[in-house]
């Protein structure tokens, strides 16, 4: 038996293959490639001629993290530190954290008509994150009282005001009056 003869397609499409391959050969791009390493290299040396390389952060230092074990998500990480992301908790776990900080974000406050809008608006994301499925670690965080925070807030500034007047009595009483300029004598002058 004999093979079937190729038909003319098959041998035109391995006459194309075949010249194709010729011309990808020959081609300045299959040139470029070919030297591409002592492009590269080229480029380095002038540009460390050139002091490109020098006063680079990280100069002269170990390279942080060489050694550890390989951590996946290294790049995660240093972005949620590079970029001071925030935010990114688990609700149980936000609210947990908020509730740490709610005190001193209402020391920054002045009006007590604020303080008691965030604690409604702590206390609504509370009484919400109890009201939906759980996402990881159980919420524990419970609901302030409005009033009992507003009145500790306020006994929290008069103690700093009271500080901040004993503070200023106390430099007052340290320091001699001031003479006023005109009453200044000149040296020299009877």
């Amino acid at each position: 038996m004999t093979e079937p003869e190729p038909r003319p397609s098959e041998v035109q499409r391995a006459r194309d293959e075949q010249e194709r391959r010729k011309r990808s050969q020959d081609s300045a791009a299959a040139a470029r490639i070919a030297y591409q390493h002592q492009w590269v290299d080229q480029q380095i040396r002038i540009a460390m001629a050139n002091g490109d390389f020098d006063d680079l952060p990280g100069a002269g230092k170990p390279i942080e993290g060489l050694g550890e074990q390989h951590d996946p998500d290294w790049w995660v990480k240093k972005l949620i530190e590079r970029e001071q992301v925030t935010g990114v908790l688990p609700p149980s776990l936000q609210l947990r954290k908020d509730d740490a900080l709610l005190d001193s974000r209402l020391d920054s406050f002045t009006v007590e008509s604020d303080v008691r809008r965030e604690v409604e608006d702590f206390n609504a994301r509370v009484i919400r994150a109890r009201y939906t499925p759980v996402d990881g670690p159980p919420l524990v965080t419970m609901p302030r009282d409005v009033e009992q925070t507003v009145a500790a807030w306020a006994a929290r500034r008069a103690e700093r005001a009271a500080a901040v007047r004993a503070a200023n009595a106390r430099s007052a009483a340290n320091s001699a009056p001031r003479r006023r300029w005109w009453r200044r004598r000149r040296a020299g002058e009877v």
